[in-house]
């Protein structure tokens, strides 16, 4: 019998889950609302069966835990024909995606981002760039948003663009946005 183990890292329960992997300062500058967008994703890709979380099951995520995030991307039927999308992902189009890494080539493989697709974890390293470059506070939901949807590869920005929402206009509505709040 062969040695069987996890598709995804589990953490101890000491670990915090608040955390990117690989940065001990993260969970501070992350804050209580993304860590749960994090610990959401990391529940749906263990739930799906994949092997990491990537930045669909972010998305997901997002859309279930940041209404300012729904506000970005018009929350009315777009978001549902998303969700739709998101939902379907074990059963539809998303099951291609199982067995397989995500990754552009476009960022370099992160090696310390256990249970996450290489451009899960680039997209999270960004989001907290992100808040670091606009005011040195903590990222949030639409940092990440911002980040997912920065590389054309990425399985987050094909599931919205099936949604119809071009990913180029998220990202000007999300800048335009917080120019007003700066």
């Amino acid at each position: 019998m062969e040695d069987v183990h996890p598709r995804i890292s589990r953490q101890s329960h000491g670990e915090r889950t608040d955390r990117l992997p690989g940065r001990t300062d993260d969970g501070a500058r992350f804050g209580v609302e993304l860590a749960s967008v994090v610990s959401g994703a990391r529940r749906r890709a263990t739930r799906d069966g994949d092997r990491q979380v990537d930045t669909a099951h972010l998305l997901h995520s997002l859309l279930e835990h940041d209404p300012e995030v729904c506000a970005v991307l018009d929350d009315g039927p777009r978001v549902a024909r998303l969700l739709g999308y998101l939902v379907q992902r074990s059963i539809g189009y998303g099951l291609r995606w199982q067995g397989s890494v995500e990754d552009s080539g476009a960022v370099p493989v992160a090696t310390d981002a256990a249970g996450f697709s290489p451009l899960a974890a680039a997209a999270m390293a960004d989001a907290l760039a992100r808040a670091g470059r606009r005011d040195g506070a903590r990222a949030r939901g639409v940092d990440l948003l911002a980040a997912i949807v920065a590389d054309p590869q990425a399985r987050a920005v094909e599931v919205l663009t099936r949604a119809g929402i071009d990913r180029r206009t998220v990202t000007a509505r999300i800048d335009s946005r917080l120019e007003r709040r700066t």
